[in-house]
């Protein structure tokens, strides 16, 4: 395949470019979150994420322009974070920017996939990609709660979990497995998974369950 044949492949399918960006920092992470310049390469790959999420919100009806305007300060954040892991303004401040930047980026990636009655090959990419979207802007809800409320969870570490097993929370509980060792404690935390509980299932029953439904009409 060429370069010619590799750029039209993701120009066509920008969903598959976030959905797999996202695994591949999931697989990644473990590696270089031990040290400043793995932290910042996480950085950067965040970053990379963050303009094709962009890019795939542009492909549908919702203005991209807000994300994008939603996305630039959150990029700054990403790079803060990965030089100043440990101050906990920076991380307030990049919670609330990147989980609303996500939230909308997931809420557009559903209007995208509700836009026609047939199925493409994009609009599967984006089913898996709107969740590990979903499933990142909580966890930065999660790290602006524990922030704002300390220990508002506790895990085996103690009652200040990383950004990373806040994922690993995120997504346990949004897919429902409940394999995760992190609980959350305060009555404010709770109430987050609670809301996060919801929107799994209804991510199933409204996005999974219509695309099943196109799919067997055909």
């Amino acid at each position: 395949m060429s370069q010619t044949d590799v750029i039209s492949a993701v120009r066509r399918h920008p969903s598959a470019v976030l959905l797999f960006g996202q695994l591949l920092a999931v697989l990644t992470h473990p590696f270089l979150d031990t040290s400043v310049p793995g932290r910042a390469g996480l950085g950067v790959l965040s970053m990379c994420l963050v303009a094709a999420a962009i890019w795939a919100v542009r492909f549908t009806p919702v203005l991209a322009w807000v994300a994008a305007v939603i996305g630039v300060p959150a990029m700054v954040f990403t790079v803060l974070e990965a030089v100043l892991p440990h101050q906990d303004w920076v991380i307030l401040a990049s919670g609330l920017l990147h989980a609303p930047f996500y939230f909308y980026v997931s809420f557009a990636m559903v209007r995208y996939l509700y836009e026609d009655d047939r199925v493409t090959r994009d609009e599967l990419f984006a089913v898996g990609a709107a969740f590990t979207v979903v499933a990142w802007g909580f966890a930065y809800v999660f790290a602006a709660v524990q922030v704002w409320w300390p220990g508002s969870f506790v895990g085996p570490g103690g009652d200040h979990q990383s950004w990373f097993e806040l994922l690993f929370l995120s997504f346990t509980n949004l897919t429902s497995v409940g394999l995760s060792d992190i609980v959350p404690t305060g009555d404010h935390a709770r109430s987050v998974v609670m809301v996060q509980q919801v929107v799994g299932v209804l991510y199933v029953a409204l996005v999974i369950a219509r695309l099943v439904g196109l799919t067997s009409r055909r």
